[in-house]
């Protein structure tokens, strides 16, 4: 009696729904000194005030306290890898309180995806598919036209974080040439080093992979970034007010009027945010033949609506947001909790934190 040792930190996890078993075996396994409190959250009923307010660690996708619920709090840690969808909370716009997120965990999963897209349309896997589907042995001839494989390729990688060093990997090891983008400048080795949370064995962890570097925020660099000669354009950035629609029809024509591939033209990958791009302006290229075909796995807006002229857009390949998903999602997002109270307790820097000003 009383000899009990005391939790040293009393950690609540917000679930969008019911958790699996297994998940709340691998939460208890990996904090195991701690007292966690698991909360399955209903759309529009707030979490109860005093779960909030007995916490010192909270872990969430979207829900937040109040600053008078907040006062325990020494970490808050997202399941996602952006806050865009939070940025107008008041935990972010008045509190100090350290948020870290999940980016780092999504590069294999979403470079997985976007491979997939690739060879899809390149391969012309869909004939295969259709004709499979109506026990079909197809005629060759359609796929003598205009298939292709993507060695020697450029691809153009617009967000040179987690997800599109891992795209980098993959792209490199298909044989194709990868150009980075950055918004500050990384003129050196050192500068190009991956501070943040990396899989082991995936990404670009010393960023040796680009044969090339750029970059800038206003449309002059973006420009003369699209006027390589880009076969592929990945769009792996943050959304943010400055790159809110980034990409519309004058950007398509420079990549398209600057690609010199002889069978094909500019093939366009988002895996970012819809708002990135200028939807109508997308749906026009690809229908005109400015570009030559698009992997999408968000829109604007999400769902996107049925009677949306982008799905009937030229070689256009859509999924409802899943490129990040798999059964490891969460287990690697707990990684990097687990890797961050280790250095809070050491007093050492977080890694994936939150910078307050910066929109990520």
């Amino acid at each position: 009696m009383g000899d009990a040792p005391i939790p040293s930190e009393h950690m609540l996890v917000v679930f969008y729904r019911s958790m699996p078993p297994e998940l709340k075996d691998i939460i208890r396994d990996k904090f195991s000194d701690a007292e966690v409190t698991i909360y399955q959250s209903e759309d529009g009923a707030p979490v109860p005030s005093e779960l909030y307010q007995s916490a010192t660690v909270l872990v969430t996708f979207v829900d937040l306290p109040d600053l008078k619920d907040s006062k325990n709090l020494k970490l808050i840690h997202t399941f996602s890898a952006g806050v865009d969808h939070l940025l107008q909370h008041v935990i972010l716009r008045e509190s100090d309180i350290p948020i870290t997120t999940s980016s780092g965990i999504h590069g294999p999963p979403i470079s997985e995806w976007t491979v997939m897209n690739w060879l899809v349309s390149s391969r012309k896997f869909a004939l295969s598919y259709e004709a499979q589907k109506s026990h079909v042995w197809a005629d060759k001839t359609p796929y003598t036209q205009g298939i292709h494989d993507q060695v020697g390729k450029k691809v153009g990688i617009l967000g040179y974080g987690s997800i599109g060093r891992q795209i980098a990997r993959v792209s490199s090891a298909l044989g194709m040439t990868v150009h980075a983008y950055t918004a500050n400048p990384r003129p050196t080795p050192e500068s190009r080093h991956d501070t943040g949370y990396i899989v082991p064995g995936t990404g670009d962890p010393d960023g040796s992979i680009p044969a090339s570097w750029h970059h800038g925020t206003d449309r002059k660099s973006i420009h003369s970034f699209l006027a390589l000669g880009l076969d592929h354009l990945v769009i792996s950035l943050p959304l943010t007010p400055q790159t809110t629609h980034l990409l519309g029809a004058e950007e398509f024509a420079i990549l398209s009027d600057n690609c010199h591939h002889p069978v094909s033209k500019p093939y366009v990958t988002n895996i970012s945010r819809g708002k990135v791009i200028d939807q109508k302006a997308l749906a026009d290229a690809l229908n005109s033949g400015v570009l030559g075909g698009a992997a999408l796995d968000v829109t604007d807006p999400e769902p996107l609506p049925k009677d949306d002229p982008l799905w009937d857009a030229s070689n256009v390949q859509i999924s409802p947001h899943v490129s990040g998903l798999g059964m490891e999602y969460f287990p690697r997002s707990l990684d990097i909790l687990q890797v961050n109270l280790g250095r809070i307790a050491r007093g050492e820097p977080l890694i994936n934190s939150y910078i307050r000003g910066k929109g990520y």
